[in-house]
This record gives structure tokens, sequence and C-alpha cells, in this order.
């Protein structure tokens, strides 16, 4: 076994691999960069090193400085995590020139999936299922469009050397081929230093179903179940279970079998995902081939009691598979929610931001948490806005996935937009409840995920207006400091007459005025014209509501102006309106603004220029992650205040813009 080994990553993967490599009793190296001076990961570990700036590619994409902080820690195995180098097989390769050890596959395996489109031809030729596309070197954008018209359209675009869902498009129709296009290859290329696309068939609805593989030195090599990671935004996982649900016994052999037979095919070793996409005849077709280990690898571990990154490192010491695939077992079903600094309801925009708060839920044998962050930890536009992962089991699907809508609300994070709200909505939908879903899911069913029906509107706007009111009225500052003063009563209490309160809503991007009458702990709440009689405590956060004989308990969390109330049918976030006072200094509409913190890629027009409604204007980029600008109205581009290359801090006014008279 290894005496020391290094860990050419950040984040709570590093902090995983080091917590394991202790408790086998192995030293432990990090690297990290200026962003990172501070971070939990350096703290961790028995030693650690500088290896440059805070974007990744000065520091953590710098394989030669990893390498050399090797040499002279004397570590004698390099571990790589996942995303950075871990699937770079320069990288992998020198590691070998060095003589230290890659945890993970030969330099050739890593080529040899590196590549989608390499990775196709190896598959047909290992009889692995495939979907129609186009995998050739021709990388011409006019080739590339002709050979998306013979697949025919929706197709996707995707990097050859892409993952977790950078540098992919889908297109709907040949006129958005060419921006598309340049779109992908701009983010694959800032994310894998390499803008080669493939093009496959668009599968309608498929669901995402991986299978961890495992291969020894030797060439043997397991299954471990599978995971289902359907339920995605923008081709990256919010939400994964393992085992998939509806799968048959028939199926789950045949898709391991193929899982190990594409390992087999290019001499694999150490830990793996093959990654499937299964229609609704339940046919499945190869899509990829990680070469790590994957985020979500803790609900493979859960439901098989197996440690995987110690079985990456005793591999790669030499160790024999530590189970054959007849001893492997499974039990119980486990969810893994991933919790990032991000905001659902502006298309998921990635957050920036310092954790002033974070608590998590305890931690126990059905409950994990694991996490690179503490509070007091900036989320910076530099990397991956990944804050945890919430892993929780159950005996059953049902049971796991209850406990997990039990469990979110008890998270606290305070600093940053986060998703928390739609994890929820998510894992108390009765849709995703009822079995499997498919990868279109969250944009086909937005208004069941995001609660903002009219049923929703019903059942929520009346406990989110009680809930405000009782959170103010404990709040609530008062400049007397006698106790026994009128001027403590917060009641709005009135002389022969109930208490009167007046409140203002702001929910899913509407105001709505809400009128309070208080007699005691009882209520008549009055919001969109409709009434209800309502009584209600707030004990600390837990929310006690009756109403009509039906008693309710909610959680309400408050974060940085923004309150979410976590009631059984979802979660309800909200704003309270404030009056007006004209103490704040309107903006004048002559511009456009950044809607996140990030840098600029690109100018899409020139000062000057006249451009129709929906026209893009600029692309920026935060956390890997491209978002494009487009013109709110036809007019006139007058000036753009930031040049491609340039940081910008979210809100900041990036052009001028006139808008032509109707």
């Amino acid at each position: 076994m290894f005496k020391k080994i290094l860990i050419a990553n950040r984040g709570e993967i590093a902090c995983r691999v080091i917590r394991t490599a202790r408790r086998i009793g192995i030293a432990t190296v990090a690297v990290y960069s200026d962003a990172d001076s501070d971070a939990l990961h350096v703290e961790l570990a028995d030693e650690a090193i500088h290896i440059g700036p805070a974007p990744a590619q000065d520091s953590y994409l710098q394989g030669e400085r990893i390498i050399e902080a090797a040499c002279n820690s004397g570590a004698e195995a390099i571990h790589p995590g996942y995303g950075f180098l871990s699937e770079n097989a320069g990288f992998a390769a020198a590691c070998e020139e060095q003589g230290i050890v890659f945890i993970g596959p030969h330099s050739s395996a890593i080529a040899s999936m590196g590549s989608k489109s390499a990775a196709k031809r190896i598959m047909e030729e290992a009889g692995v299922p495939l979907i129609p596309g186009y995998h050739g070197d021709d990388q011409a954008p006019s080739h590339l469009c002709e050979e998306a018209g013979r697949i025919g359209y929706p197709v996707l675009l995707k990097a050859t050397a892409g993952g977790g869902g950078k540098g992919m498009r889908t297109v709907a129709t040949a006129a958005e081929f060419d921006e598309a296009l340049a779109a992908a290859k701009r983010e694959a290329q800032a994310a894998f230093g390499d803008d080669r696309m493939l093009v496959e068939k668009f599968l309608a609805g498929p669901r995402h179903v991986e299978i961890q593989v495992f291969f020894d030195q030797a060439g043997h090599g397991v299954y471990l179940a599978e995971r289902d990671c359907s339920l995605q935004r923008r081709h990256q996982k919010v939400i994964e279970e393992a085992p998939a649900p509806g799968l048959t016994e028939d199926l789950r052999k045949a898709m391991g079998e193929a899982a190990v037979r594409a390992g087999s095919a290019i001499d694999y070793r150490g830990a793996g995902t093959v990654e499937f996409l299964l229609d609704n005849q339940n046919r499945f077709f190869f899509m990829e081939m990680n070469t790590r280990l994957q985020v979500e690898h803790p609900v493979t571990e859960m439901i098989t009691g197996l440690d995987l990154v110690e079985w990456q490192l005793r591999v790669a010491a030499g160790q024999d598979l530590p189970l054959s695939q007849q001893a492997i077992a499974v039990r119980g079903h486990a969810f893994e929610a991933r919790i990032y600094a991000e905001d659902p309801e502006r298309d998921f925009l990635p957050a920036t931001g310092v954790l002033q708060t974070l608590r998590a839920p305890a931690e126990s044998a059905v409950v994990r948490v694991d996490t690179g962050v503490r509070e007091g930890d900036e989320i910076s536009v530099y990397y991956d806005p990944l804050i945890a992962k919430l892993v929780v089991w159950g005996e059953t699907r049902a049971e796991a996935l209850h406990r997990l809508g039990r469990v979110l609300p008890q998270y606290r994070i305070e600093g940053t937009v986060c998703n928390l709200p739609l994890l929820y909505n998510l894992a108390t939908c009765s849709a995703f409840l009822a079995g499997p879903t498919h990868t279109r899911f969250i944009e086909e069913e937005h208004e069941l995920v995001f609660r903002t029906g009219a049923a929703d509107k019903a059942s929520q706007l009346h406990p989110a207006a009680l809930a405000l009111l009782l959170h103010k009225s404990r709040h609530q500052t008062t400049s007397s400091s006698d106790p026994y003063s009128p001027w403590q009563e917060r009641n709005a209490w009135r002389m022969n007459l109930p208490a009167a309160h007046r409140l203002e809503l702001k929910w899913n991007e509407q105001c709505y005025p809400a009128d309070i009458e208080q007699s005691g702990d009882h209520y008549r709440v009055t919001v969109a014209g409709d009434t209800v009689m309502m009584s209600a405590t707030l004990e600390e956060e837990t929310l006690h509501i009756t109403s009509a004989g039906h008693r309710v308990r909610g959680t309400l969390a408050h974060a940085d102006g923004v309150y979410t109330l976590y009631l059984a049918g979802g979660a309800c976030r909200f704003t309270e309106v404030l009056a007006d006072t004209g103490e704040q200094q309107r903006a004048e509409d002559t511009g456009l603004t950044a809607p996140m913190n990030g840098r600029v890629v690109t100018l899409l027009a020139a000062a000057g220029d006249t451009v129709t409604e929906g026209m893009p204007l600029l692309v920026m980029e935060a956390m890997k992650m491209e978002h494009t600008i487009r013109a709110p109205a036809a007019g006139v581009v007058e000036r753009f205040h930031y040049a491609a290359g340039d940081l910008v801090a979210g809100g900041a006014m990036l052009l001028e813009f006139s808008a032509q008279a109707e």
C-alpha cells in the first residue's frame, strides 16, 4: 500500500480522498491555488503545496506543477479526483513517465475514451449499442451541419473531449445550428482545451442510466449496480439514485455485462462509469465512458456498503478486487441531491458569495453530507458552484425519498442563492415518487417542479403570508427599553377592533397584497381576494398551522431577504415587497446588466449596430457555463463597457442600448 499520495483536486472530492486515505494509514498532500489557501481540503491534508493563481488553467490544470509537487513531497501516487486533469491522458502519461502511480486507468485507456468519436468506434467493435450520429474527423462547420441534416433534427452537439454537460447543445432546426455550434465549441475549448464536436440524434425523453465498473491490474472486472441520473438541468445532474427504478433483472444484468465488456475492450483499470441512454422501449445505447470516479458515487456506496475510494487506492497499489461479481450485494435505495450555488428561477445561473451561514443536517448511518466548504468560505467565480452533496438511504425507494424530503429543509445556507427549494420540490413531487423520470423532466414539468400552478398558489400564499407576519413579529425591534411600555407590543393592537396587518409578498414574479386580522393566535388571512381562517404559531423555524380542522407543519427558512416555506406540498419561495420611500435611486433603463459574476467571453455585436429582438450581443462565462446576453428589443447598441476577457461583477452594466420607438 502507498505511504503517501497527492490529491490533484479541490473541494469535496479532495476532502473525501483525504479522509479515506487517513483511515487506512496513508499520508496526504494537497495542492491549492491562491483562491484556496484557506480551503477545507488544505486544512485536512498532512501537507499542502501552492500551485498557482486562482484560475484553474493557471493552477489545477497545470500538470507539470502538480507532478513537481508530488516529486518534491515524496508522494508515490496522485489521485486526480474528478474534473480538472482526471481524464487527461497526457497528464496520466506524464505521471507514468515520472514513476508516479496515477490512481486511475492507464493513459491509453483515457485516450481511447477521451474522444467521444473514438469511443463510439471502439464500442461498436465491442458490440455495445450506439446512438445514430456522426463521430468523424471532419470538423468543418458546414460538414457538421450537413451531417446534422442527414441524421435529422433535433440533434445533440457534444464535445468529443467533454463531460458534465460542458460543450453540449440541443439543436432543434438548421437555422439554430451555427450559433449553437459556435457556443458549444467555445465552451468545450474553455473547459477541455479541445473544441472538436460530434453530432448525435437527440432522443426525446430518454432515461440516463449509468453503470459503475471496477477493474484490477490483472484485468478482472465487475459492475456495482447502476445509477439513474435522469433528473438534470442543462445536461447536468441534479438528483441521482441507485439502483435505477423499474429495471428488470434481465435488463440490469445485460447493461452491467455490456459495461464490463466496454471496459475490457480498452484494457481498463480502476474505477469507471459507463453511461447509457435508455429509451421508452427499454433499449439502451452507449453514451460515453467516464474514466474516473463520478460525483454521484456515494449512492453506490450507500447501497453496497463499499468505499469506492478505498477500492481505488488498493487497486492502484496492485491489490486484487476486494469482491467478485457474485459477492457484490445491493441493499435498499439511495438518493444524492447536489446542492449548488445557483438560481433555478433564473435559468439556473451560477451564483457566488460568502457562506455566512452553513448548517447541514446531522449525519447518521442513513444520512451523509459530502462537502468541501465551511461557514465563512467563498463560492467564487473560478470553480464549480457545488456546495455539498446530501445523500440518504432507505430500505425502499419510497422511504429514501421521504427521508430526503425530510432532511432537505434542515439545511441553512446564507450568503448566496442556492437550489434547496428546487431539490425539495423534486423530492416531494408525486411524479418523481411514482417512478422513473427522463432527462427533460424538469423542463417539461416546469409548473409541477417549481410549484407555480393555480393549486400551489391557493395552498401556499396564505401560509406564506402568515409565516412572514410571525417572523416579522418575532424579529421586530422597538425604540423603547421598557418591557411594560405599550410600544413593546407587536400585535397591531386596536381598541375594540381586531389587530390588523398589511403585507405584500412577491411570489412567482408577481406581487400579492395580504390583509391579516389577528385575535390572539387566530388569524383571518386575505390574499388575492380569498379569505382563510387560520390559527398558527412559529416555534424557532417550525410553523404550526390549523385551518378548518386541518393541521399542517412547515419549516420557514430566511436567507438574504428571501423566505422559503417548506410544506408537505412543496417549497414556497417568496420575498417581502417593502414600501417605496423614494430613498433608493432607480437605475435608468439604458443598458443590459450582468446576470452573474463572470467573465466576458466574446462580443457578438459592435457599437453602432442595429439589432433585432433576441439577437445575441455578448457571451458571459462563469463556473465553466456560458450565458448569452440578447437584445431585449429591436434597437441600437450604443457602446460596450467591457471587452472579451474582462471580469464583470453581477449587476454591472454591460452595454448601453437604445430601443427603437414603436
